[in-house]
């Protein structure tokens, strides 16, 4: 399965650039991404596992309401995630699993707090049988 992230060169905020060989990967690739840029991942285990149901119209307010709902939960909830599965997807809905476990002081690191995800310069399409996503974070 090919799949990864990358950077983007944009000033005063973080982007990436995302890619996976199904829809669903790309929202699993995406969220990894996005905690692997606030943390160590090598550091989270799997100790719980928190169900997302959101809601949008199209691809992208999906992408945006998936990935700012593990961030909302990163952000209050003290959670960090490592493991994610969509199980539901289609225009206006999205059914997914997150796996991780909440930060632990002097055992986890954050080495970026992202503030938001946004709709800045967001596409997702697929070309040749790939997958694709950019999407800029608020820092």
């Amino acid at each position: 399965m090919k799949r990864g992230y990358e950077f983007l060169e944009h000033t005063g905020d973080l982007g990436i650039r995302v890619w996976a060989d199904r829809l669903e990967g790309l929202f699993c690739e995406a969220a990894w991404a996005l905690f692997d840029i606030i943390t160590d991942l090598e550091k989270v285990e799997v100790h719980l596992e928190w169900e997302a149901d959101v809601e949008g119209s199209g691809r992208e307010e999906l992408m945006v309401a998936w990935l700012n709902e593990l961030l909302y939960l990163h952000e209050v909830e003290g959670l960090l995630f490592r493991d994610f599965a969509v199980t539901e997807i289609d225009e206006e809905r999205l059914r997914g699993v997150a796996k991780g476990e909440k930060y632990q002081e002097g055992r986890h690191i954050i080495k970026t707090c992202i503030k938001a995800v946004t709709y800045h310069q967001l596409e997702i399409k697929e070309e040749d049988g790939l997958w694709q996503a950019q999407m800029i974070f608020d820092v």
